[in-house]
């Protein structure tokens, strides 16, 4: 891996929290829980420090077991789920209060649930306005009518809207008791597998989502200008990387694999442009599964990604082409 000069005269960042959280109680495979060491061991910690970041790794968070058991009332381990969700939204709420940057470490993405609960509680308080980035293969808008797996990694975006069980749409305790997220606030991109009834809920609700066809159409650099439009000084961006938003050719390592996904240069053509956004201010990476891995190329892949969302590039660049 090449270690490159920044993307751009380089904006002063806080330092960064490592939040590993290692489990897959929300998934239908196993494997994810082993995601946050396999991205310590790519090199994670020290590839951001080579960019000029303080890295503080605040190890892993302990919860529950995984029972391995099918849904209960539409939902698999839904205690469990809520658990590990309370640890994630704690951890990341106490980094944000200290003016850290937090990265989460998954594990699979029903913790998004938790994590950007955290960040839109941080920013009702400080009167930011939010915006995120959703890049995944999957929508991610499923409820327990939808679905009959019961996987809450399939639903967090729902639940972060309000659809779904109290104890996880009601996790951020928002001023006022509405939803952790409005539609309108969720950009995403290089979705390809969205259930019948779950891409009916999609449209229905306005979610607002560049899926593969967009990228294909329009190629990623105006996909990602009409994403980060809008944004400013004011507004908290928050990444939630889903390593299957990637072409499970370049990124085998990942429970859930679907073809057709962004090539290695549009995925850093992505997070490049994340990162001359300068707004980045808070991060996920989750569903690596290193037990369905090829001696970790996908975790180290990863990294390599990550580095670009933090500024990495050939060359500094002083304006756009």
């Amino acid at each position: 891996m090449t270690h490159d000069l920044p993307a751009t005269l380089p904006r002063s960042l806080p330092p960064c929290s490592l939040i590993g959280a290692p489990t897959d109680i929300g998934a239908g495979a196993r494997g994810a829980s082993m995601g946050p060491e396999a991205l310590r061991v790519a090199g994670l910690q020290a590839a951001l420090e080579l960019h000029g970041l303080q890295v503080l790794d605040r190890g892993n968070l302990s919860g529950p077991s995984n029972p391995w058991q099918p849904p209960v009332d539409g939902y698999r381990h839904l205690p469990e789920v809520v658990q590990w969700n309370r640890l994630v939204y704690g951890a990341v709420y106490a980094e944000l209060q200290q003016g850290h940057l937090p990265i989460l470490l998954g594990g699979d993405h029903s913790l998004g649930l938790g994590s950007i609960s955290a960040v839109a509680r941080h920013c009702a308080e400080s009167g930011k306005k939010l915006r995120v980035l959703w890049l995944d293969a999957h929508a991610d808008f499923n409820t327990s009518a939808l679905t009959p797996s019961g996987n809450v990694h399939g639903m967090p975006v729902a639940c972060l809207c309000g659809f779904g069980p109290a104890e996880l749409t009601q996790l951020a305790h928002m001023p006022g008791g509405g939803p952790a997220l409005r539609p309108e606030q969720i950009r995403q991109i290089g979705i390809r597998s969205v259930d019948e009834g779950e891409k009916r809920f999609v449209h229905e609700q306005g979610l607002e989502v560049f899926d593969m066809r967009a990228i294909d159409e329009v190629g990623m650099r105006q996909v990602m200008e009409r994403a980060l439009a809008g944004m400013d000084a004011d507004t908290h961006l928050h990444v939630s990387f889903d390593v299957d938003f990637l072409d499970p050719d370049i990124a085998p390592g990942v429970g859930t694999t679907v073809p057709g996904g962004p090539t290695y240069r549009e995925a850093q053509l992505c997070m490049e442009m994340i990162a001359d956004s300068g707004r980045l201010a808070s991060l996920d990476i989750v569903e690596l599964n290193p037990a369905l891995d090829v001696r970790n190329k996908t975790a180290v892949l990863a990294v390599d990604l990550v580095e670009s969302l933090f500024g990495k590039s050939t060359l500094m660049r002083t304006r756009p082409f």
